[in-house]
């Protein structure tokens, strides 16, 4: 196995067959079914499709190969059998990938992207200050939709009690003054009134 650790990434990497891996288990995984592939390639009979079919399903049923120097080297197995006039194609299985190396790839990222992608913690912080902006522009919001219907002339249900009184203050006081006025009038034409 060919441990190296590249200069360009600061993430140690394990190279096997090709592969860089991000540990030292699935590096060695990938060299053990390198061997495996070499072992059954040596007893591969190419000329017997059927055979060659049976050799995938059992790799396929046993879960012989989780990494990609496997899936490969079955992907190889089913070009074959695909190209093969004798081997129904329904029979072909197709390659199922249950492999647990690529969780580990992904937590641990190139310091590069972490330089310029925010980190988690940068993305709560923000979201949280966004979500405390917008509550406190809502609540300013209705603040102002509050105080315009109490301060509105329209009656609404914050101010139809005193927008009637109101009203019939005007109207109360209107009446008055007409009143004052058909009274000075009667006084002026001597008009009684009972």
């Amino acid at each position: 196995m060919d441990n190296q650790r590249p200069t360009d990434y600061h993430t140690p990497q394990f190279i096997a067959d090709g592969f860089a891996f991000f540990s030292n288990e699935n590096a060695a995984t990938a060299e053990s079914e390198q061997k495996k592939v070499e072992y059954i390639e040596a007893r591969m009979d190419y000329s017997r499709p059927e055979r060659v079919l049976a050799v995938y399903e059992k790799a396929i049923g046993e879960k012989l190969f989780k990494t990609p120097v496997g899936i490969y080297y079955l992907r190889d197995i089913q070009r074959y059998l695909k190209q093969q006039p004798s081997i129904d194609q329904s029979r072909v299985s197709p390659i199922p990938l249950y492999f647990g190396y690529e969780s580990r790839a992904r937590e641990k990222t190139n310091p590069a992207r972490n330089r310029v992608q925010p980190s988690r913690k940068d993305e709560k912080k923000t979201v949280l200050g966004m979500s405390i902006f917008l509550n406190v522009v809502l609540v300013l919001a209705i603040f102002a939709m509050f105080v315009i219907t109490l301060n509105s002339e329209h009656p609404n249900m914050l101010n139809y009690e005193r927008t009637l009184k109101d009203k019939y203050a005007y109207w109360e006081q209107e009446l008055t003054e007409r009143e004052a006025v058909i009274r000075d009038k009667e006084r002026e034409y001597k008009i009684e009134t009972e």
